[in-house]
């Protein structure tokens, strides 16, 4: 009895502490000019104090780590200093690759992220691996979902790393510039995580328990500045850029030759207000998208890769249900569809963003994008508004408000009555605890177009509660028939629809297995305006492990039916579809396994097999990746699906295979191919893409595009070569 009384107060005391830490450090005013060489000689960096007694995240998180870290801060009037020590058991780092922006998974790296506003909401990232590679991100929507975290966002800052034998040492310098933050502050909320491959550790500075991901902003202890901040007003930027383009549609045997200039200017109002304006951009350095094979009936999104509209992202786009009823979906601009349904660029003539924080508690947003006509494919020039405004409330939560409106700017004769214009209004609230047990969102959203019926609202409701051993959530969405959001992500319409989970998560003190994960999630969707008319039900039923060697192991079932209101082939075949008003009840089962990414050469394995309407299906994922660090990486992504139907409907295979061939001559000069075959499609793409940073974001880009048909014969589709110059100019 008594063993049993103190096994459980050590647990609720660990619980407490995880809870109720309140660990600080400061950040020494200086006036000292600092090299940065990562040695650390100044005699400044022998007073600072040091950010120390990290804690472990995995493989378990209720003790100190086996290697430690020390971070110290100073700063000047301009610049924050950071010098870091982090401690390993050898000199065997995985350093994939030499190009910024690398992922933390599967490598060893130190990572530090600033909440300058204080708010548990959104934070500044920073970071470098033992060969002094740096990358930067924005985490948003308080760490608590991966689409918050994003490494697209560029700022100008310099860091050095040297290994030691047991350590290897970090030195950095940040303009205060690159944050935001209200002038006289004098403390930030602070974290870090370290990812240690040799000692298969990863470790925080203030302790997160593992149902929470490394990146929660609910953790976090204090930075303590020793004099108020200044000024931090950025100087302008001038991103101006030229870029030549040669091409030549096969298809039509047309060749065409552009020359394009346009750019970027980047101003700061009132140390967190950014004013952002772009003429004439081009995107043509962004890699291409990676394809999918998409079985459902329903369009599928692809992340925002564009520069200009990742900053400040989600204060425009975390509205409304990610999935269901997303009423703004930046890629809506600056790409259409032709008149076969192809989707292609739609050119932006000019935009304008303002977004940041107009004080610690009010975030303001404003979006303002003119795209270009296209009569030759029926696009209409079109001008395109999102205001958003979010109000801190509470410890961690927001009420958010977003306006929506697009509106044709030409009267072009193939727009159709009833499309000159479409605007959303709505409201959102964000909720999100102290420690993030509690979170959650509700809203509701209206569209206003010509000739519209009443049905033209969406709303929703989630609530999670999430414990070191349970996540439940309440969940369900609404969507009307007549709601429409021309730049947003509707999937479909006329859908009441709740998807409620429950996981259940157990850590095993012995053994290889690190945690185990039990959940179930029914999902069940009706038809409001067919009297609740049920349309589709899923129900999920799902294990998975996570071993202690980083490797891990799913398994799941899932039972469906689905109501077809329309006909639809299920194959892709264009054979005979499936008649409408006919329903299917059928169970598939999935199995996953992805192997140690520590290792040189790694996978993830998936299989699916099972029912698939009133036939079956078997598809077969393998993703291969081979790392020759740190100068090339080898990889390829396949997916094979086998479907049989009974007769008169079709079989079908589907081919997607995507080798991808990454150099990193040095940390200024990349090359990375991309190649993808896409059977259902017809077409083979290859993207090549070499990179020089000359400077700092400043580059010059060789883009080489080349298409080609593979249904009946092989013969060329579209090719293109682009020279793109960039170059970023502070005023």
């Amino acid at each position: 009895m008594r063993s049993n009384l103190i096994t459980t107060y050590i647990a609720l005391l660990t619980v407490f502490q995880t809870v109720a830490q309140t660990k600080d450090v400061t950040v020494k005013y200086i006036s000292e000019e600092i090299t940065v060489d990562a040695v650390l000689d100044e005699p400044s960096w022998q007073t600072a104090e040091p950010a120390t007694n990290f804690w472990q995240y995995f493989p378990t998180d209720s003790i100190q780590a086996r290697n430690q870290t020390e971070i110290k801060f100073m700063f000047d009037d301009r610049k924050l200093y950071v010098g870091i020590k982090v401690e390993a058991i050898g000199d065997d780092y995985i350093v994939p690759s030499l190009r910024r922006d690398f992922r933390a998974g599967g490598s060893d790296n130190i990572t530090l992220m600033f909440d300058t506003f204080n708010d548990g909401v959104n934070a500044f990232l920073f970071g470098s691996n033992p060969e002094g590679v740096l990358r930067e991100a924005l985490v948003s929507g308080g760490g608590t979902e991966l689409r918050g975290f994003t490494t697209s966002w560029d700022t100008k800052w310099v860091g050095e790393t040297k290994k030691y034998d047991g350590y290897y040492i970090c030195e950095w310098a940040i303009p205060l510039s690159a944050f935001k933050y209200k002038e006289g502050e004098t403390r930030w909320r602070f974290n870090s995580y370290m990812f240690d491959t040799q000692d298969n550790e990863r470790t925080t500075w203030i302790r997160i328990p593992q149902n929470q991901f490394i990146f929660n902003l609910a953790y976090m202890g204090d930075m303590i500045f020793e004099k108020p901040l200044g000024n931090s007003k950025s100087p302008i930027s001038i991103i101006p850029y030229i870029n030549g383009l040669a091409g030549k549609d096969y298809d039509l045997n047309d060749s065409f030759n552009e020359f394009k200039v346009g750019g970027d200017a980047r101003f700061t109002l009132w140390n967190s207000l950014n004013l952002d304006v772009t003429i004439n951009p081009d995107f043509s350095q962004v890699e291409v998208d990676q394809q999918v094979t998409n079985l459902s009936r329903f369009e599928v999104n692809l992340p925002e890769r564009r520069q200009f509209f990742i900053e400040n992202n989600d204060l425009f786009a975390d509205f409304g249900d990610s999935r269901d009823a997303n009423p703004f979906f930046s890629r809506r601009i600056g790409i259409a569809s032709d008149l076969d349904g192809n989707t292609i660029q739609n050119d932006i003539i000019a935009g304008v963003r303002l977004s940041g924080k107009v004080n610690n508690d009010f975030r303001v947003g404003l979006l303002n994008m003119q795209t270009t006509a296209d009569e030759a494919n029926e696009i209409s020039g079109n001008n395109n508004t999102v205001i958003a405004l979010q109000h801190r409330v509470f410890s961690r939560s927001n009420i958010s408000a977003i306006f929506i409106n697009r509106v044709a700017t030409g009267n072009e004769p193939f727009l159709e009555p009833g499309e000159e214009y479409n605007s959303v209004a709505g409201l959102d609230y964000n909720l999100a605890n102290a420690d993030n047990s509690w979170s959650g969102k509700f809203f509701t959203h209206s569209s206003f177009k010509r000739n519209t019926g009443n049905a033209n609202y969406s709303a929703g409701a989630r609530l999670q509660y999430n414990s070191r051993n349970w996540r439940v959530r309440a969940s369900g969405v609404f969507v009307g028939e007549d709601f429409n959001s021309d730049l947003g992500f509707v999937r479909r319409k006329d859908i009441f629809k709740i998807n409620p989970q429950i996981e259940h998560l157990l850590f095993p003190k012995k053994g290889f297995i690190n945690r185990h994960i039990f959940s179930f999630t029914p999902v069940v969707i009706w038809r409001p305006k067919l009297d609740f008319q049920l349309a589709d039900y899923f129900l999920i039923s799902r294990w998975e492990a996570e071993l202690k060697n980083t490797s891990n192991i799913q398994a799941s079932m899932r039972n469906q039916y689905v109501y077809l209101f329309n006909e639809f082939d299920p194959s892709l075949a264009d054979g005979v579809p499936l008649p409408a008003d006919t329903e299917y009840r059928y169970t598939s089962f999935d199995v996953e396994y992805r192997s140690d990414s520590r290792k040189s050469f790694f996978f993830n394995v998936r299989s699916t097999f099972g029912g698939f309407f009133n036939g079956s299906i078997y598809t077969q994922r393998l993703d291969l990746n081979l790392r020759l660090q740190p100068y090339l990486t080898l990889s390829a992504e396949g997916r094979y699906d086998r479907i049989s139907l009974p007769e008169p409907y079709s079989d079908n295979e589907l081919w997607l295979i995507g080798p991808r061939i990454d150099v990193t001559f040095n940390k200024s000069l990349f090359w990375a191919t991309f190649i993808q075959y896409n059977s259902n499609q017809g077409n083979l793409g290859i993207n090549s893409r070499l990179q020089w940073r000359f400077a700092p974001l400043s580059d010059l880009f060789l883009v080489y595009n080349d298409n080609y048909f593979t249904d009946d014969v092989f013969a060329p589709r579209f090719r293109t070569i682009n020279l793109k110059l960039t170059y970023w100019l502070y005023l």
